[in-house]
Protein backbone atom coordinates (compact mmCIF):
# COMPACT_ATOMS: atom_id res chain seq x y z
CA UNK A 1 0.00 0.00 0.00
CA UNK A 2 1.04 3.45 -1.58
CA UNK A 3 0.55 5.96 1.75
CA UNK A 4 -0.04 9.60 0.88
CA UNK A 5 -2.09 11.30 2.51
CA UNK A 6 -1.80 10.97 6.80
CA UNK A 7 -4.57 12.27 9.78
CA UNK A 8 -2.84 13.41 12.76
CA UNK A 9 -5.12 13.63 15.43
CA UNK A 10 -3.88 15.51 18.42
CA UNK A 11 -2.04 19.12 17.71
CA UNK A 12 0.33 19.18 21.07
CA UNK A 13 4.10 18.52 20.94
CA UNK A 14 3.90 15.24 19.77
CA UNK A 15 1.23 15.94 17.17
CA UNK A 16 2.66 18.94 15.65
CA UNK A 17 6.43 17.47 15.50
CA UNK A 18 4.60 14.27 13.51
CA UNK A 19 2.80 16.68 11.24
CA UNK A 20 6.09 18.58 10.78
CA UNK A 21 8.21 15.56 9.80
CA UNK A 22 5.57 14.33 7.42
CA UNK A 23 4.84 17.12 5.37
CA UNK A 24 8.78 17.61 5.22
CA UNK A 25 8.47 14.06 3.66
CA UNK A 26 6.09 15.36 0.76
CA UNK A 27 3.03 13.83 2.86
CA UNK A 28 -0.06 15.52 2.78
CA UNK A 29 -1.44 15.87 6.21
CA UNK A 30 -4.47 16.73 8.39
CA UNK A 31 -4.17 17.72 11.74
CA UNK A 32 -6.83 17.55 13.74
CA UNK A 33 -8.12 18.74 17.28
CA UNK A 34 -10.89 20.20 19.23
CA UNK A 35 -9.64 23.20 19.59
CA UNK A 36 -8.80 25.81 17.17
CA UNK A 37 -5.81 27.27 19.25
CA UNK A 38 -4.29 24.68 19.89
CA UNK A 39 -4.30 24.09 16.02
CA UNK A 40 -2.79 27.79 15.45
CA UNK A 41 -0.25 27.01 18.24
CA UNK A 42 0.55 23.91 16.33
CA UNK A 43 0.95 25.81 13.18
CA UNK A 44 3.49 28.58 14.25
CA UNK A 45 5.51 26.16 16.61
CA UNK A 46 5.54 24.04 12.52
CA UNK A 47 6.42 27.60 11.19
CA UNK A 48 8.85 28.76 13.86
CA UNK A 49 10.93 25.02 13.50
CA UNK A 50 10.77 24.89 10.27
CA UNK A 51 12.50 28.03 9.37
CA UNK A 52 14.95 27.31 12.49
CA UNK A 53 16.49 24.10 10.28
CA UNK A 54 16.79 26.43 7.24
CA UNK A 55 18.47 28.97 9.30
CA UNK A 56 21.05 26.39 10.18
CA UNK A 57 20.94 25.11 6.56
CA UNK A 58 19.64 21.84 7.16
CA UNK A 59 16.59 22.37 4.71
CA UNK A 60 16.02 25.11 1.94
CA UNK A 61 13.45 27.97 2.53
CA UNK A 62 11.19 26.39 -0.76
CA UNK A 63 11.37 23.13 1.46
CA UNK A 64 10.04 25.02 4.30
CA UNK A 65 7.05 26.91 2.16
CA UNK A 66 6.13 23.72 0.56
CA UNK A 67 5.87 21.46 3.91
CA UNK A 68 3.60 24.70 4.98
CA UNK A 69 1.42 24.42 1.76
CA UNK A 70 1.33 20.55 2.64
CA UNK A 71 -0.49 21.00 6.25
CA UNK A 72 -4.49 21.25 6.93
CA UNK A 73 -5.95 22.14 9.82
CA UNK A 74 -9.63 20.90 11.18
CA UNK A 75 -11.68 20.69 13.88
CA UNK A 76 -13.31 18.13 12.49
CA UNK A 77 -12.71 14.53 13.36
CA UNK A 78 -14.38 12.37 10.62
CA UNK A 79 -12.24 14.45 7.56
CA UNK A 80 -9.53 12.49 8.67
CA UNK A 81 -11.48 9.25 7.42
CA UNK A 82 -10.35 10.00 3.74
CA UNK A 83 -6.57 10.14 4.60
CA UNK A 84 -4.34 6.57 3.73
CA UNK A 85 -3.12 6.69 7.42
CA UNK A 86 -4.21 8.12 10.39
CA UNK A 87 -1.74 8.68 13.39
CA UNK A 88 -3.18 8.99 17.14
CA UNK A 89 -1.72 11.34 19.38
CA UNK A 90 -3.92 12.25 21.62
CA UNK A 91 -3.67 12.69 25.47
CA UNK A 92 -1.85 9.29 27.05
CA UNK A 93 -5.36 7.68 27.96
CA UNK A 94 -6.84 4.64 27.40
CA UNK A 95 -10.11 5.96 27.22
CA UNK A 96 -9.94 9.15 24.91
CA UNK A 97 -7.81 7.05 22.60
CA UNK A 98 -10.78 4.44 22.28
CA UNK A 99 -13.40 6.94 21.95
CA UNK A 100 -11.23 9.05 19.40
CA UNK A 101 -11.23 5.66 17.27
CA UNK A 102 -15.00 4.56 17.86
CA UNK A 103 -16.01 7.94 16.37
CA UNK A 104 -13.48 8.36 13.35
CA UNK A 105 -14.37 4.54 12.33
CA UNK A 106 -17.20 5.03 10.49
CA UNK A 107 -16.14 7.75 8.04
CA UNK A 108 -12.70 5.77 7.16
CA UNK A 109 -11.93 4.20 3.63
CA UNK A 110 -11.59 0.27 3.87
CA UNK A 111 -7.93 0.41 3.52
CA UNK A 112 -6.89 3.61 5.92
CA UNK A 113 -4.37 1.83 8.49
CA UNK A 114 -5.21 3.33 11.88
CA UNK A 115 -2.03 3.70 14.52
CA UNK A 116 -1.54 5.04 17.88
CA UNK A 117 1.56 6.92 18.87
CA UNK A 118 0.98 5.43 22.35
CA UNK A 119 4.22 4.97 24.37
CA UNK A 120 2.57 2.70 26.78
CA UNK A 121 -0.79 1.71 25.82
CA UNK A 122 -1.60 -1.98 24.63
CA UNK A 123 -1.84 -1.87 20.81
CA UNK A 124 -3.64 -5.41 20.70
CA UNK A 125 -6.63 -4.19 23.26
CA UNK A 126 -6.61 -0.74 21.15
CA UNK A 127 -7.24 -2.69 17.92
CA UNK A 128 -10.20 -4.82 19.34
CA UNK A 129 -12.35 -1.83 19.49
CA UNK A 130 -11.94 -1.14 16.13
CA UNK A 131 -13.46 -2.42 12.62
CA UNK A 132 -10.05 -3.47 11.40
CA UNK A 133 -7.13 -4.94 14.01
CA UNK A 134 -5.12 -6.42 11.23
CA UNK A 135 -4.73 -2.50 9.70
CA UNK A 136 -3.84 -1.09 12.89
CA UNK A 137 -0.59 -0.86 14.91
CA UNK A 138 1.69 1.62 17.23
CA UNK A 139 3.62 4.23 15.54
CA UNK A 140 5.76 5.52 18.42
CA UNK A 141 7.65 8.50 17.43
CA UNK A 142 10.07 10.16 19.76
CA UNK A 143 10.27 13.60 21.46
CA UNK A 144 11.02 16.09 19.91
CA UNK A 145 9.81 14.27 16.34
CA UNK A 146 12.15 16.46 14.70
CA UNK A 147 15.14 15.48 16.21
CA UNK A 148 15.20 12.29 17.20
CA UNK A 149 16.14 9.28 15.11
CA UNK A 150 13.89 6.08 16.04
CA UNK A 151 9.92 5.09 15.66
CA UNK A 152 8.94 2.12 17.25
CA UNK A 153 6.76 0.02 15.41
CA UNK A 154 4.37 -2.55 17.70
CA UNK A 155 2.50 -5.24 15.92
CA UNK A 156 -0.51 -6.43 17.94
CA UNK A 157 -1.43 -10.21 17.91
CA UNK A 158 -3.92 -9.10 14.68
CA UNK A 159 -1.57 -7.16 12.64
CA UNK A 160 -0.89 -8.19 9.05
CA UNK A 161 2.17 -7.91 7.37
CA UNK A 162 1.01 -5.41 4.58
CA UNK A 163 -0.07 -2.82 7.64
CA UNK A 164 3.67 -2.96 8.99
CA UNK A 165 5.47 -2.88 5.57
CA UNK A 166 3.23 0.34 4.97
CA UNK A 167 4.13 1.94 8.32
CA UNK A 168 7.69 0.86 7.78
CA UNK A 169 7.80 2.86 4.49
CA UNK A 170 6.81 5.83 5.87
CA UNK A 171 9.19 5.43 8.54
CA UNK A 172 11.76 4.99 6.13
CA UNK A 173 10.62 7.87 3.83
CA UNK A 174 11.06 9.92 6.87
CA UNK A 175 14.69 9.14 7.11
CA UNK A 176 14.30 7.70 10.28
CA UNK A 177 15.47 4.45 12.02
CA UNK A 178 12.18 1.66 12.96
CA UNK A 179 12.68 -0.60 15.68
CA UNK A 180 10.14 -3.42 15.66
CA UNK A 181 8.53 -4.11 18.88
CA UNK A 182 6.69 -6.77 20.94
CA UNK A 183 2.96 -5.61 22.42
CA UNK A 184 4.13 -5.43 25.86
CA UNK A 185 3.87 -2.73 28.29
CA UNK A 186 5.77 0.28 27.04
CA UNK A 187 7.48 -1.59 24.24
CA UNK A 188 11.35 -1.32 24.39
CA UNK A 189 12.10 2.50 25.11
CA UNK A 190 10.41 3.63 27.90
CA UNK A 191 10.13 -0.43 29.19
CA UNK A 192 14.20 0.55 29.97
CA UNK A 193 13.40 4.30 30.33
CA UNK A 194 10.93 4.49 32.46
CA UNK A 195 12.21 2.65 35.64
CA UNK A 196 15.23 3.95 35.36
CA UNK A 197 13.28 7.89 36.12
CA UNK A 198 11.25 6.14 38.73
CA UNK A 199 14.81 4.87 40.44
CA UNK A 200 16.12 8.46 40.21
CA UNK A 201 13.19 9.74 42.07
CA UNK A 202 12.85 6.98 44.63
CA UNK A 203 16.92 8.20 45.11
CA UNK A 204 15.44 11.72 45.53
CA UNK A 205 12.55 10.50 48.06
CA UNK A 206 14.83 8.37 50.16
CA UNK A 207 17.74 11.23 50.18
CA UNK A 208 20.21 9.83 48.68
CA UNK A 209 20.89 12.50 46.54
CA UNK A 210 19.23 15.99 45.61
CA UNK A 211 17.68 16.99 42.62
CA UNK A 212 20.84 18.68 41.33
CA UNK A 213 23.67 15.77 42.18
CA UNK A 214 21.70 12.88 40.82
CA UNK A 215 21.11 14.42 37.70
CA UNK A 216 24.77 15.71 37.58
CA UNK A 217 26.02 11.88 38.35
CA UNK A 218 24.30 10.59 35.50
CA UNK A 219 25.46 13.52 32.88
CA UNK A 220 29.30 13.13 34.01
CA UNK A 221 29.07 9.64 35.60
CA UNK A 222 27.21 7.71 32.63
CA UNK A 223 27.65 10.24 30.18
CA UNK A 224 23.93 10.70 29.87
CA UNK A 225 23.19 13.75 27.79
CA UNK A 226 20.46 15.11 30.10
CA UNK A 227 19.57 13.72 33.85
CA UNK A 228 16.88 11.77 34.55
CA UNK A 229 14.97 14.23 36.59
CA UNK A 230 15.65 16.87 33.99
CA UNK A 231 14.37 14.28 31.23
CA UNK A 232 11.37 13.37 32.96
CA UNK A 233 10.51 17.24 33.76
CA UNK A 234 11.09 17.05 29.76
CA UNK A 235 8.60 14.37 29.13
CA UNK A 236 5.99 15.42 31.48
CA UNK A 237 5.79 13.89 34.77
CA UNK A 238 1.79 13.24 34.75
CA UNK A 239 2.80 10.93 31.24
CA UNK A 240 6.29 8.70 33.59
CA UNK A 241 3.86 8.14 35.99
CA UNK A 242 0.94 6.87 33.34
CA UNK A 243 3.48 4.76 32.23
CA UNK A 244 4.99 3.32 35.57
CA UNK A 245 1.43 2.38 36.22
CA UNK A 246 0.96 0.56 33.36
CA UNK A 247 3.86 -1.59 34.02
CA UNK A 248 3.08 -2.04 37.15
CA UNK A 249 -0.51 -3.19 36.13
CA UNK A 250 0.21 -5.05 33.19
CA UNK A 251 3.23 -7.15 34.71
CA UNK A 252 2.25 -7.03 37.93
CA UNK A 253 5.78 -6.70 39.33
CA UNK A 254 6.73 -4.40 42.16
CA UNK A 255 9.82 -3.17 41.07
CA UNK A 256 7.44 -0.80 38.60
CA UNK A 257 6.22 0.60 41.22
CA UNK A 258 5.57 4.18 40.89
CA UNK A 259 7.68 6.40 43.39
CA UNK A 260 5.50 8.03 45.95
CA UNK A 261 7.30 11.26 45.32
CA UNK A 262 6.64 11.27 41.39
CA UNK A 263 2.38 10.62 42.59
CA UNK A 264 3.26 13.51 44.75
CA UNK A 265 4.21 16.15 42.66
CA UNK A 266 1.82 14.88 39.95
CA UNK A 267 -1.11 15.88 42.30
CA UNK A 268 0.32 19.35 42.76
CA UNK A 269 0.33 19.76 39.01
CA UNK A 270 3.75 19.75 39.00
CA UNK A 271 4.53 18.39 35.61
CA UNK A 272 7.81 19.74 34.71
CA UNK A 273 8.27 21.79 32.15
CA UNK A 274 4.95 22.29 30.73
CA UNK A 275 3.51 24.06 33.67
CA UNK A 276 6.90 25.44 34.82
CA UNK A 277 7.66 23.47 37.60
CA UNK A 278 8.43 19.80 38.63
CA UNK A 279 11.69 18.65 39.55
CA UNK A 280 12.85 21.75 38.40
CA UNK A 281 11.30 25.66 38.87
CA UNK A 282 11.71 27.03 35.42
CA UNK A 283 9.82 30.71 36.08
CA UNK A 284 13.09 32.36 36.08
CA UNK A 285 15.97 33.00 34.27
CA UNK A 286 17.69 29.54 34.55
CA UNK A 287 16.30 26.34 36.18
CA UNK A 288 16.11 25.92 39.40
CA UNK A 289 15.76 22.18 41.39
CA UNK A 290 12.48 22.03 43.70
CA UNK A 291 14.24 19.56 46.21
Amino acid sequence: MDVKSVGVIGAGQMGNGIAHVLALADYDVLLNDIDQAALDNAVETIRGNLARQASRGKISDDAVRAALGRIKTTLSLPELGQTDLVIEAATERETVKQAIFEDLQPHLQPHTILTSNTSSISITRLASRTDRPERFMGFHFMNPVPVMQLVELIRGIATNEETFAACKAVVDRLGKTSASAEDFPAFIVNRILMPMINEAVYTLYEGVGNVKSIDESMKLGANHPMGPLELADFIGLDTCLAIMNVLHDGLADTKYRPCPLLTKYVEAGWLGRKTERGFYDYRGEAPVPTR
